[in-house]
């Protein structure tokens, strides 16, 4: 599969699949398609996962678009401003995303639930208990509000994050929540009372 992401502020990816390929989606995604492009909507794994999707922000539903007699082109646009970014997943490339950070697929990731491991990072973090797991094989594309900045951290190497503005991290890294430290600080200083801390190794 082919793709473009265009546009600024409010962007569109826009795929070239060949006859038989799919793409997966959440519901309102779609912008424009050729008229060869079939849509079926689906629990997509059954009820556990659709729940799992529920509970992570996501429609319980996804619709897939298969192009059907050759090749097809189908539009996904991001739903607020911000930016489309493309990750290709596969195995031991697992990806670790905000909520309502998905947008499309193609038919080999596979979206599931992300529980934190430890209880204050849910509760406190900012990006809330659950996120998103991205597995399986093939290329996301994520939606994310703002501008998109990226970094690789070694192992063990932190970077401390606002809570709220982490978007995506691999699922090699992990996340912890730091107070900010002095009472002054957490009443007066307008940065909140906690931050994010990811440690690496893995891309964020």
């Amino acid at each position: 599969m082919k793709y473009e992401i265009k546009g600024g502020e409010l962007p569109v990816v826009v795929c070239f699949m060949d006859a038989g390929e799919t793409m997966i989606t959440e519901k309102g995604s779609m912008s424009w398609m050729s008229p060869n492009m079939k849509m079926e909507t689906t629990s997509n794994g059954g009820v556990g996962k659709a729940l799992g999707r529920m509970f992570a922000g996501e429609a319980i539903f996804q619709n897939r678009y298969t192009a059907e007699g050759g090749p097809g082109m189908i539009a996904f646009a991001s739903s607020f401003p911000g930016q489309i970014v493309a990750r290709q997943i596969a195995p031991g490339q697992e990806l670790i995303v905000q909520k309502s950070g998905f947008l499309a697929s193609e038919e080999g990731v596979d979206l599931s639930i992300f529980f934190q491991k430890k209880f204050g990072a849910g509760f406190f973090g900012g990006e809330g208990f659950i996120m998103q797991r991205l597995s399986g094989n093939g290329i996301a594309f994520l939606e994310f509000d703002g501008h998109v900045v990226e970094y690789e951290l070694r192992p063990g190497q932190q970077i401390v994050v606002d809570t709220g503005y982490l978007a995506a991290m691999d699922a090699t890294c992990s996340m912890e929540i730091q107070t900010v430290p002095g009472l002054k600080n957490m009443v007066f200083g307008g940065e909140g009372v906690f931050n994010t801390v990811v440690t690496g190794p893995g891309h964020v």
